[in-house]
C-alpha cells in the first residue's frame, strides 16, 4: 500500500492523539496498530518514538475494546466529519 508524505504525516498525527484509537487509524487507513508502530519507528526520532510508546502502552483511549461503553466515537465532537481520508478544514 503506498501512502503518501501527508498520509504519513496524518497517521502520527493520530496515533500522537490520545484519544483517537488505533481502530479509527485502521478505519481510515487500513493500518493494523502494528503496522502505525512501524510507521512510527521510521519516521521518527528514536527518542521521540520510545516517548510515544512508553505514553501509549496500556493507555485504555488508544484501544476500543479497552473504553467504556459511554464512548462511541472515533473523533473528537468538535472535529468537523471526514471525507476521503481528509480532514475539513476549520
Amino acid at each position: 500500500m503506498y501512502l503518501s508524505d501527508a498520509d504519513i504525516d496524518r497517521i502520527i498525527e493520530m496515533a500522537w492523539e490520545d484519544r483517537t484509537s488505533f481502530e479509527a487509524i485502521h478505519f481510515q487507513f487500513g493500518l493494523l496498530e502494528k503496522e502505525v508502530i512501524e510507521i512510527m519507528r521510521t519516521h521518527m526520532k528514536r527518542s521521540s518514538f520510545n516517548m510515544w510508546r512508553k505514553r501509549t502502552n496500556g493507555r485504555t483511549t488508544k484501544h476500543a475494546r479497552l473504553r467504556t461503553d459511554d464512548v462511541n466515537r472515533f473523533k473528537c465532537s468538535r472535529q468537523r466529519t471526514i471525507s476521503g481520508n481528509k480532514i475539513s478544514k476549520r
